[in-house]
């Protein structure tokens, strides 16, 4: 296994400034804007979409801002994608992800519904959990309004996001309802402690740090008290993954998160779950929101829409 050379050599740029602050040497605000500015960086811009439409749902604390996008080659009423941006549940927004959606809308051919849920550690675990599940019972309640079928609603998420995908999964299925078609999860946090071999391989250097993975579950897990192990918190860790939505999970060669991804996929399977895993072995985390810069990123979004369209058809 090697690692892409387009990867290797954004890697080496990075590394070639050795003054630039780290993310976890900065407060959670400085956190955010450094993201929004790689997002900048590396995503293309300005991809052509049908339609943008920013609004606000009511959440369990609060109204909650989405962004709901119309692909191109939208007509009738069809499938949704709920989104939840990937950023440690600290960094990330709207912005940062708009990109990925309108690719995935475009891509998919349905409509896609990014969540901006509430951000630890000013609001930590459950607040992000919350506000998600909250988003997934308001698309399907509000199918007719959006123009959805409530019976094509799945749920994606990137890293953090990715988790938060699984872990509504699971809620919804406690709880009865929303109902999920199909989820993609796309390099998620699955587990707690953190003590994989990819953690091992690939503590520093590859984008994803050990040490930054725990800055994001310190401030959004320990610092609430909240129990690591919590199957919303590590959904590795819940009772049972029967009876879940199928699923396609994605991982990167090169990331921390790699193991855990693919122990999430091999639970799901042994459990009954329908699950298509894809490892990219040349990858890094964070690469899905790299279009601008990596190649293979771009053939992985096309890849893993094409799963959604398939799946929601």
């Amino acid at each position: 296994m090697s690692l892409d050379p387009q990867a290797k050599a954004l890697l080496e740029q990075m590394a070639a400034n050795p003054d630039a602050p780290r993310l976890i040497d900065l407060p959670p605000a400085g956190g955010r804007e450094m993201y929004r500015a790689m997002a900048a960086m590396l995503d293309p811009q300005g991809v052509p979409i049908g339609k943008v439409e920013d609004r606000s749902i009511p959440g369990p604390a609060g109204d909650i801002p989405v962004r709901i996008y119309t692909p191109v080659a939208a007509g009738g009423t069809g499938p949704a994608l709920v989104y939840y941006h990937g950023g440690g549940w600290v960094i990330g927004d709207l912005e940062t992800h708009d990109a990925l959606c309108r690719t995935l809308a475009n891509e998919a051919g349905c409509k896609v519904i990014a969540v901006d849920y509430r951000l630890a550690p000013e609001h930590p675990f459950p607040a992000a959990i919350d506000d998600a599940y909250a988003a997934a019972k308001w698309v399907e309640a509000n199918a007719a309004e959006i123009g959805i079928d409530p019976n094509r609603i799945a749920v994606a998420g990137d890293s953090a996001g990715g988790n938060l995908a699984a872990a509504v999964s699971l809620r919804a299925k406690a709880e009865k309802g929303p109902h999920i078609a199909f989820q993609l999860l796309i390099y998620p946090v699955t587990d707690a402690p953190r003590t994989t071999q990819s953690y091992r391989d690939f503590a520093t250097g590859h984008m994803l740090e050990a040490e930054g993975m725990d800055w994001f579950w310190n401030h959004y897990v320990l610092s609430a008290g909240a129990d690591p192990k919590h199957p919303y918190a590590a959904p590795l860790h819940a009772e049972s993954l029967a009876g879940l939505p199928p699923a396609y999970v994605v991982t990167a060669g090169f990331d921390v998160l790699r193991d855990e991804g693919k122990a999430y996929a091999d639970a799901l399977k042994k459990a009954g779950v329908a699950v298509e895993y894809v490892n990219y072995e040349g990858m890094i985390h964070g690469f899905f929101n790299m279009q601008g810069a990596l190649d293979v990123a771009r053939d992985a979004v096309k890849a893993a829409a094409k799963a959604l369209r398939d799946a929601l058809a």
